[in-house]
């Protein structure tokens, strides 16, 4: 078939190609030879296979020939050709055999549109797909913690789920802590020890994306650290609560330099989760801290005082060891608030409270249990240990104390329950206060700023 032929053949709305079983070409259309850019003696006496690209000629060879000489059909292929400018045009094709004459016969319909379709289709669903991780992402951070969690557990999975959505390399969650100091609280720094903390970043108020080949002009430090650790980018994004810097999520790249919006905008979503998160857990530990602390000394209060002399006891039959109680009042502190106002009196209960830390071991339980009475909680302390205990608090209280209207001398009576697991019956913690606070009603009656112990459970 001549080019200039005229006739439906030539002038389809499709390409029409015929080949030998070998696939040789013999006939083509204008059609064909108008989207390939081809002319007609440039494309009969050639295989088929040499106009297509690399992958369509190894699908040719391997699969739609033989499926071409089994079933004598193939429909709706999807080729690639390559044009006489070096261009693609994507294609579906249709193939069927002719016995009659011994050819092959291919219908070539141009995809080119049918592709950007597809590709959009394709993006949208990516699309799609961010967002449905995003909201995973997102969900699952927000029902992770309880009050209990603390800051770095909270970072930690952060960091985790950060370098798993955005497929980074490394990925660090920084923290400032309520003393103002900022420190790595999860995750990987891959750059520590090898630069400074950059100030520009650490205050940046939105994501900021730093790449390696692009920061010798404004972080040249950066730059090279980066080059020096095979990362090509990093990202960092603000923790930001009502305004306040909670600290920064960190993620560094070894591949990865651009970034798109949906990437940003995921990023800027984690970051609010964060810092909403990290906020929240905080105000509920100061809640629960409030509800079992006295508001005015900051020792546990009586509620928390009955939790862990609870504990105390079963504890110390668990282990068979001694449990102390120590109960104190302030002595006179009645007249202290006369002479003095009960402003006064306030800061003298909570000096008092914090001597009481001093007296204590590490590990005891300090609190108030009400008024002027205190309450010490004392783990494998037998009657020795406790007594010991209680002439340290006698003598830490005695030291004056300085008031805006002078100096005030104090001094408290304690009294001791000691409850001794195997040889006592085993009490229960209103028992146990009941008793060390009549053993320090003996004390005030025997002169006080002096110890009772009372061991009877």
């Amino acid at each position: 078939m001549s080019p200039d032929d005229t006739g439906w053949f030539g002038h389809a709305p499709c390409g029409l190609v015929a080949t030998t079983l070998d696939g040789v070409i013999v006939e083509a259309n204008d059609t064909f030879l108008t989207w390939t850019g081809f002319r007609y003696d440039e494309v009969v006496g050639r295989s088929l296979t040499s106009l297509l690209d690399p992958g369509g000629r190894i699908f040719f060879e391997t699969r739609h020939t033989q499926i071409m000489h089994l079933q004598g059909i193939v429909e709706e292929v999807a080729l690639t050709f390559v044009c006489a400018d070096g261009s693609v045009v994507p294609a579906l094709v249709n193939g069927v055999r002719d016995d009659t004459v011994q050819l092959l016969r291919f219908a070539v319909f141009k995809a080119t549109e049918r592709v950007q379709y597809e590709r959009e289709l394709l993006a949208a669903r990516r699309n799609a797909e961010f967002s449905e991780q995003r909201v995973r992402v997102l969900q699952e951070m927000s029902s992770l913690f309880d009050v209990s969690a603390s800051d770095d557990e909270v970072a930690a999975s952060f960091a985790d789920a950060a370098r798993e959505a955005f497929d980074a390399r490394e990925t660090a969650v920084f923290l400032f802590r309520d003393d103002g100091e900022f420190v790595l609280a999860a995750g990987t720094n891959p750059l520590e020890g090898l630069i400074a903390p950059v100030p520009t970043l650490r205050t940046t108020p939105d994501v900021r994306i730093v790449n390696a080949l692009d920061a010798d002009d404004l972080f040249p430090e950066l730059g090279a650290a980066m080059r020096m650790t095979r990362l090509s980018s990093l990202t960092v994004t603000p923790l930001l609560s009502e305004g306040q810097r909670v600290g920064l999520l960190v993620c560094f790249f070894s591949r990865r330099t651009e970034f798109d919006e949906q990437y940003i905008d995921l990023q800027q979503a984690l970051g609010r989760q964060a810092s909403q998160t990290l906020t929240r857990l905080r105000l509920q530990r100061r809640l629960a801290f409030l509800a079992l602390h006295d508001q005015l000394t900051g020792v546990a209060n009586r509620q928390l005082l009955q939790v862990e002399l609870d504990a105390a006891i079963e504890t110390a039959d668990e282990r068979n060891e001694p449990l102390g109680v120590l109960f104190l009042d302030i002595d006179d502190f009645k007249s202290v608030n006369d002479a003095f106002g009960h402003v006064t009196g306030d800061e003298i209960l909570i000096e008092i409270a914090t001597r009481l830390h001093a007296g204590v071991r590490r590990g005891d339980i300090v609190g108030r249990i009400g008024g002027d009475e205190f309450v010490a909680v004392c783990a494998n302390a037998d009657a020795e240990a406790a007594g010991l205990i209680a002439e340290r608090i006698l003598a830490v209280t005695r030291a004056p104390i300085a008031v805006d209207d002078g100096v005030v001398s104090a001094s408290v009576s304690v009294g001791v329950s000691v409850y001794r697991p195997g040889t006592d019956v085993r009490p229960t913690s209103t028992r146990m206060l009941a008793r060390a606070d009549a053993a320090m009603y003996t004390s005030k009656r025997s002169g006080k700023d002096r110890v009772t112990l009372d061991y009877s459970v």
